[in-house]
Protein backbone atom coordinates (compact mmCIF):
# COMPACT_ATOMS: atom_id res chain seq x y z
CA UNK A 1 0.00 0.00 0.00
CA UNK A 2 1.42 3.49 -1.09
CA UNK A 3 1.15 6.03 1.58
CA UNK A 4 -0.34 9.34 -0.29
CA UNK A 5 2.12 12.60 0.25
CA UNK A 6 1.06 15.34 2.56
CA UNK A 7 3.55 17.75 0.56
CA UNK A 8 5.49 19.07 3.08
CA UNK A 9 8.52 18.58 4.86
CA UNK A 10 8.24 19.97 8.50
CA UNK A 11 10.43 22.36 10.42
CA UNK A 12 10.29 23.54 14.02
CA UNK A 13 12.71 26.04 14.91
CA UNK A 14 13.02 26.90 18.90
CA UNK A 15 13.96 29.93 19.34
CA UNK A 16 12.68 33.65 19.68
CA UNK A 17 10.54 34.91 16.50
CA UNK A 18 12.33 38.09 17.01
CA UNK A 19 15.60 36.66 16.29
CA UNK A 20 14.36 35.13 13.03
CA UNK A 21 13.78 38.27 11.22
CA UNK A 22 16.95 39.67 12.20
CA UNK A 23 19.42 36.49 11.39
CA UNK A 24 20.07 35.47 7.83
CA UNK A 25 20.95 32.42 8.47
CA UNK A 26 18.12 30.28 8.80
CA UNK A 27 16.15 31.87 6.04
CA UNK A 28 18.91 31.00 3.69
CA UNK A 29 19.05 27.72 4.94
CA UNK A 30 15.11 27.63 4.23
CA UNK A 31 15.51 28.21 0.87
CA UNK A 32 17.84 25.69 -0.24
CA UNK A 33 15.85 23.28 1.33
CA UNK A 34 13.12 24.63 -0.48
CA UNK A 35 15.11 24.98 -3.55
CA UNK A 36 16.03 21.20 -3.69
CA UNK A 37 11.79 20.05 -2.33
CA UNK A 38 10.21 22.11 -4.94
CA UNK A 39 11.94 19.44 -7.86
CA UNK A 40 9.72 16.98 -5.96
CA UNK A 41 6.61 19.47 -5.96
CA UNK A 42 7.40 19.39 -2.04
CA UNK A 43 7.43 22.18 0.49
CA UNK A 44 8.70 23.49 3.85
CA UNK A 45 6.02 23.79 6.61
CA UNK A 46 7.89 26.05 8.84
CA UNK A 47 6.46 26.67 12.53
CA UNK A 48 8.65 29.15 15.07
CA UNK A 49 7.68 28.12 18.84
CA UNK A 50 9.66 29.39 22.19
CA UNK A 51 11.01 26.24 23.31
CA UNK A 52 11.65 22.19 22.99
CA UNK A 53 8.22 21.62 25.05
CA UNK A 54 6.56 23.52 22.16
CA UNK A 55 8.31 22.12 19.58
CA UNK A 56 7.53 18.31 20.76
CA UNK A 57 3.97 19.20 20.87
CA UNK A 58 4.04 20.29 16.92
CA UNK A 59 5.65 17.25 16.09
CA UNK A 60 2.41 15.14 18.09
CA UNK A 61 -0.06 17.65 16.34
CA UNK A 62 1.28 17.10 12.98
CA UNK A 63 1.65 13.36 13.44
CA UNK A 64 -2.08 12.94 14.39
CA UNK A 65 -3.03 15.30 11.35
CA UNK A 66 -0.59 13.41 9.14
CA UNK A 67 0.20 17.34 7.93
CA UNK A 68 3.96 16.64 6.68
CA UNK A 69 6.18 13.61 5.14
CA UNK A 70 9.32 14.15 7.35
CA UNK A 71 10.75 16.15 9.91
CA UNK A 72 14.05 18.46 9.53
CA UNK A 73 15.42 18.73 12.89
CA UNK A 74 17.95 21.51 13.73
CA UNK A 75 20.22 22.76 16.82
CA UNK A 76 20.85 19.14 18.51
CA UNK A 77 21.12 19.70 22.57
CA UNK A 78 22.76 17.83 25.22
CA UNK A 79 20.52 15.11 26.40
CA UNK A 80 17.90 16.19 23.43
CA UNK A 81 14.40 14.63 23.84
CA UNK A 82 13.20 14.90 20.12
CA UNK A 83 15.20 11.86 18.67
CA UNK A 84 12.90 9.55 21.35
CA UNK A 85 9.37 11.51 20.63
CA UNK A 86 10.21 11.42 16.69
CA UNK A 87 10.78 7.38 17.25
CA UNK A 88 7.92 7.28 18.95
CA UNK A 89 5.62 8.96 16.55
CA UNK A 90 7.25 6.54 13.44
CA UNK A 91 8.25 9.81 12.09
CA UNK A 92 11.12 9.83 9.22
CA UNK A 93 13.60 12.69 9.94
CA UNK A 94 16.83 14.16 9.02
CA UNK A 95 18.94 15.73 11.86
CA UNK A 96 20.93 18.70 11.02
CA UNK A 97 23.91 17.79 13.48
CA UNK A 98 25.18 15.07 15.43
CA UNK A 99 22.34 13.92 17.81
CA UNK A 100 24.15 10.57 18.63
CA UNK A 101 20.86 9.00 17.54
CA UNK A 102 22.30 5.81 15.34
CA UNK A 103 18.61 5.16 13.87
CA UNK A 104 18.41 8.64 12.62
CA UNK A 105 20.13 10.11 9.20
CA UNK A 106 22.45 13.11 9.91
CA UNK A 107 24.17 15.74 7.84
CA UNK A 108 27.23 16.65 9.66
CA UNK A 109 29.29 19.74 10.16
CA UNK A 110 32.93 20.05 10.51
CA UNK A 111 33.59 22.50 13.26
CA UNK A 112 36.51 22.16 14.75
CA UNK A 113 38.52 22.55 11.90
CA UNK A 114 37.21 26.15 10.69
CA UNK A 115 37.84 27.10 14.77
CA UNK A 116 41.29 25.89 14.44
CA UNK A 117 41.51 27.64 11.01
CA UNK A 118 40.55 30.94 12.69
CA UNK A 119 42.05 30.78 15.81
CA UNK A 120 45.24 29.78 13.25
CA UNK A 121 45.34 33.15 11.42
CA UNK A 122 44.93 35.50 14.36
CA UNK A 123 47.40 33.87 16.10
CA UNK A 124 49.77 34.44 13.11
CA UNK A 125 48.54 38.08 13.36
CA UNK A 126 50.22 38.32 16.66
CA UNK A 127 46.88 38.01 18.88
CA UNK A 128 47.40 36.45 22.05
CA UNK A 129 44.41 37.91 24.09
CA UNK A 130 41.48 36.07 22.19
CA UNK A 131 37.65 36.08 23.46
CA UNK A 132 35.04 34.46 21.93
CA UNK A 133 30.92 35.39 21.72
CA UNK A 134 29.45 32.07 21.51
CA UNK A 135 25.68 31.04 20.75
CA UNK A 136 24.21 28.84 23.61
CA UNK A 137 25.79 26.45 25.52
CA UNK A 138 23.34 23.64 25.34
CA UNK A 139 23.82 23.52 21.28
CA UNK A 140 26.12 20.63 20.62
CA UNK A 141 27.65 22.78 17.78
CA UNK A 142 28.18 25.23 20.73
CA UNK A 143 30.29 22.97 22.36
CA UNK A 144 32.03 21.59 19.35
CA UNK A 145 32.93 25.05 18.66
CA UNK A 146 34.07 25.24 22.13
CA UNK A 147 36.25 22.46 22.43
CA UNK A 148 38.44 23.37 19.41
CA UNK A 149 39.26 26.68 20.29
CA UNK A 150 40.02 26.03 24.21
CA UNK A 151 42.42 22.77 22.45
CA UNK A 152 43.86 24.97 20.10
CA UNK A 153 44.78 27.96 22.45
CA UNK A 154 46.00 25.22 24.87
CA UNK A 155 48.64 24.13 22.22
CA UNK A 156 49.49 27.96 21.97
CA UNK A 157 49.95 29.09 25.05
CA UNK A 158 47.06 31.53 24.87
CA UNK A 159 43.83 31.79 27.55
CA UNK A 160 40.74 32.08 25.89
CA UNK A 161 38.00 34.63 27.02
CA UNK A 162 35.02 32.73 26.36
CA UNK A 163 31.11 34.46 27.06
CA UNK A 164 28.07 32.93 25.79
CA UNK A 165 25.12 35.21 24.03
CA UNK A 166 22.13 33.56 22.38
CA UNK A 167 22.57 35.14 18.58
CA UNK A 168 20.82 38.30 19.29
CA UNK A 169 22.00 42.06 18.93
CA UNK A 170 21.81 42.39 22.22
CA UNK A 171 24.03 40.10 23.26
CA UNK A 172 26.67 41.22 20.52
CA UNK A 173 26.47 44.41 21.22
CA UNK A 174 26.25 43.68 25.20
CA UNK A 175 29.08 40.81 25.87
CA UNK A 176 31.66 42.83 23.60
CA UNK A 177 31.70 46.08 25.59
CA UNK A 178 32.02 43.80 28.41
CA UNK A 179 35.11 42.17 27.14
CA UNK A 180 36.26 45.89 25.98
CA UNK A 181 35.87 47.30 29.48
CA UNK A 182 37.74 44.44 31.33
CA UNK A 183 41.34 45.73 32.78
CA UNK A 184 42.78 43.35 30.24
CA UNK A 185 40.80 43.24 27.08
CA UNK A 186 41.27 41.26 23.96
CA UNK A 187 42.69 42.14 20.94
CA UNK A 188 40.94 39.84 18.75
CA UNK A 189 37.06 38.67 18.98
CA UNK A 190 35.61 35.45 17.43
CA UNK A 191 31.40 35.45 17.05
CA UNK A 192 29.41 32.83 16.40
CA UNK A 193 27.28 34.46 14.17
CA UNK A 194 26.90 37.69 11.62
CA UNK A 195 24.31 39.61 13.87
CA UNK A 196 26.20 39.57 17.31
CA UNK A 197 29.56 40.11 15.12
CA UNK A 198 27.79 43.34 13.35
CA UNK A 199 26.30 44.66 17.16
CA UNK A 200 30.30 44.13 18.53
CA UNK A 201 31.51 46.57 15.66
CA UNK A 202 28.86 49.01 16.66
CA UNK A 203 29.85 48.62 19.81
CA UNK A 204 33.70 48.68 19.75
CA UNK A 205 32.93 52.06 17.67
CA UNK A 206 30.80 53.44 20.40
CA UNK A 207 33.63 52.77 23.22
CA UNK A 208 36.17 54.51 20.35
CA UNK A 209 38.09 51.22 20.11
CA UNK A 210 39.11 51.45 16.53
CA UNK A 211 38.95 48.09 14.07
CA UNK A 212 40.89 46.86 13.19
CA UNK A 213 43.88 49.23 14.44
CA UNK A 214 43.21 47.97 18.00
CA UNK A 215 40.60 45.28 17.85
CA UNK A 216 40.11 42.99 15.39
CA UNK A 217 37.04 40.70 14.94
CA UNK A 218 35.37 37.39 13.07
CA UNK A 219 32.26 36.81 12.08
CA UNK A 220 30.55 33.03 11.32
CA UNK A 221 28.27 32.34 8.66
CA UNK A 222 28.97 35.40 5.99
CA UNK A 223 25.57 36.77 5.33
CA UNK A 224 24.95 40.52 3.34
CA UNK A 225 25.30 42.01 6.56
CA UNK A 226 29.05 41.03 6.81
CA UNK A 227 29.74 42.96 3.40
CA UNK A 228 27.69 45.86 4.30
CA UNK A 229 29.26 46.47 7.67
CA UNK A 230 31.62 49.04 7.28
CA UNK A 231 34.49 48.06 8.02
CA UNK A 232 33.13 44.70 6.18
CA UNK A 233 33.95 41.70 8.36
CA UNK A 234 36.63 39.32 7.94
CA UNK A 235 34.49 35.75 8.12
CA UNK A 236 34.14 32.15 8.86
CA UNK A 237 32.15 31.79 5.17
CA UNK A 238 29.56 29.09 5.11
CA UNK A 239 27.31 28.34 1.68
CA UNK A 240 24.68 28.09 3.63
CA UNK A 241 22.05 27.74 0.94
CA UNK A 242 23.80 24.97 -0.44
CA UNK A 243 23.46 23.79 3.52
CA UNK A 244 20.41 23.57 2.80
CA UNK A 245 20.24 21.93 -0.81
CA UNK A 246 22.25 19.14 1.01
CA UNK A 247 19.62 18.36 4.05
CA UNK A 248 17.13 18.26 1.45
CA UNK A 249 18.94 15.51 -0.38
CA UNK A 250 19.30 13.52 2.93
CA UNK A 251 15.23 14.45 3.54
CA UNK A 252 14.38 13.26 0.19
CA UNK A 253 16.28 9.82 0.25
CA UNK A 254 14.60 9.30 3.99
CA UNK A 255 10.86 9.62 2.84
CA UNK A 256 11.58 7.34 -0.38
CA UNK A 257 12.68 4.75 1.99
CA UNK A 258 16.28 4.29 0.55
CA UNK A 259 19.48 4.07 2.50
CA UNK A 260 20.06 7.82 3.28
CA UNK A 261 23.87 8.78 2.12
CA UNK A 262 26.05 10.06 4.89
CA UNK A 263 26.51 13.92 4.04
CA UNK A 264 28.24 16.73 5.62
CA UNK A 265 27.66 20.52 5.26
CA UNK A 266 29.87 23.00 3.53
CA UNK A 267 32.81 23.90 5.36
CA UNK A 268 33.24 27.26 6.93
CA UNK A 269 36.02 28.99 5.13
CA UNK A 270 38.27 32.36 6.28
CA UNK A 271 37.40 35.30 4.18
CA UNK A 272 39.89 38.14 5.20
CA UNK A 273 38.12 41.42 5.37
CA UNK A 274 38.64 45.18 6.67
CA UNK A 275 38.34 43.90 10.64
CA UNK A 276 40.81 41.68 11.05
CA UNK A 277 44.93 43.19 11.03
CA UNK A 278 48.38 42.63 13.00
CA UNK A 279 47.97 42.58 17.25
CA UNK A 280 49.22 46.06 17.89
CA UNK A 281 49.40 45.66 21.69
Amino acid sequence: MTVESTGAIGLVLARPARLLGVEPFFMEFIAGIEERLAERDLSVLLHVVADHDAEIAAYRRWAARGLVDAIVVVNPTADDPRPDVLRELGFPAVVVGEAGAPDLPEVRTDHAGPVAAALGHLLDLGHRRIARVTGPSALLHTRARTAALLSGCSTAGVEPTIVEGDYSEEAGAKLTAALLRAPQPPTAILYDNDVMAVAGLAAAAELGVAVPDRLSLVAWDDSTLCRLASPALTTMSVDVHQFGVVVAESVLERIDGVPVAPRWSPTARYVPRGTTAPATI
